[in-house]
């Protein structure tokens, strides 16, 4: 089944994309829940009409994404993280404390738009993926410190 996406969901695709998923998927879940439309000629016509109308704004979404990139640029996050002695940290690092942690450097991130690799259960080095835009993606290293 054909579907255009009304919105961005994440593992799926971007907003108008047109993609092509189980009809089970698409008809109870995506449809109802007001995330997709059926992919008539219509709709077609209708979303194509709405990109090129938007074509100079997104052009403007592109550019400010890739200025946040440019901006945090190699930008080391330090996550505190309590741990006993073998250097194992009491629960994880989640998609929240890497948020938190960029706004404390003051860049404001949806932390649906983050993206951790690796489950974070030690101190150390790892990397989260930020996605801002379906043209711009950022690694961001996150180093985990006792505190």
């Amino acid at each position: 089944m054909e579907i255009i996406l009304k919105e961005d969901i994440k593992g799926l695709g971007y907003k108008n994309d047109i993609i092509d998923v189980k009809s089970g998927y698409g008809r109870n879940y995506l449809i109802p829940k007001g995330f997709a439309l059926i992919a008539t000629p219509s709709n077609r016509k209708m979303v194509e009409e709405n990109v090129k109308q938007a074509a100079h704004k997104a052009d403007k979404i592109r550019k400010d994404a890739q200025d946040i990139a440019d901006n945090i640029g190699n930008t080391v996050l330090e996550i505190p993280a309590k741990a006993g002695e073998s250097g194992r940290i009491f629960g994880a690092i989640t998609t929240l404390q890497v948020s938190d942690a960029l706004k404390a450097k003051g860049f404001d991130i949806d932390r649906k738009k983050i993206s951790i690799n690796e489950e974070i259960k030690s101190l150390g080095d790892y990397t989260a993926e930020i996605d801002l835009h379906k043209e711009v993606k950022h690694e961001v290293a996150l180093k985990v410190v006792e505190g």
